[in-house]
């Protein structure tokens, strides 16, 4: 479930930094959100092996 949300948020984040230079600072707080969510993923991923 949380690989599944990081891949959406890199992809809107993609398509955001791409074509839509209005709103970056939304763009980027999403990009944000996508590295935490990935970075809590790997943590927890290795404490529950």
């Amino acid at each position: 479930m949380l690989w599944t949300i990081t891949i959406i948020l890199l992809l809107l984040w993609l398509v955001g930094f791409i074509g839509f230079h209005v709103f970056g600072a939304w763009i980027h707080l999403l990009l944000l959100l996508a590295v935490i969510v990935l970075v809590f993923n790997l943590i927890a991923g290795r404490r529950a092996l």
